[in-house]
């Protein structure tokens, strides 16, 4: 469900008929889309039409989450590789590169031999 509307709703929705449940950051975006967002609409749309369901691979990770997008899969990059992407209901809204993390967690352990100055004193295994 998203603003009260399930899946099947979406399915035949209009993206003018979608702004309205969006906040005006995100319905600004839609409507100031580029060129490069323009692509990646016209990608999804013969997509569609040819009932692929090889992925879309993009750098566009601005690109706000549209209802004819749901169920399509993508690969968003991430600075470094694409990361897949399915897009559902709760997506809706929100920006491709949100799916995308560009940072790993990081897990720091114990400092290495000679890395201090108390470690400079044991010996070498």
């Amino acid at each position: 469900m998203f603003r009260g509307k399930s899946q099947p709703d979406f399915a035949s929705m209009a993206t003018s008929a979608y702004m309205p449940l969006v906040k005006s950051k995100m319905r600004r975006s839609i409507k100031r889309n580029g060129l490069s967002y323009r692509q990646l609409i016209a990608k999804v749309e013969k997509r569609k039409k040819e009932n692929s369901t090889k992925p879309i691979r993009t750098h566009v990770r601005e690109a706000v989450i549209l209802p004819s997008w749901l169920g399509i899969r993508f690969e968003v990059h991430n600075g470094k590789e694409f990361l897949p992407v399915h897009i559902g209901v709760n997506m809706l809204g929100h920006r491709l590169g949100e799916y995308s993390h560009t940072t790993k967690h990081v897990q720091h352990s114990a400092p290495g031999i000679r890395a201090t100055r108390g470690s400079k004193f044991l010996a070498v295994k």
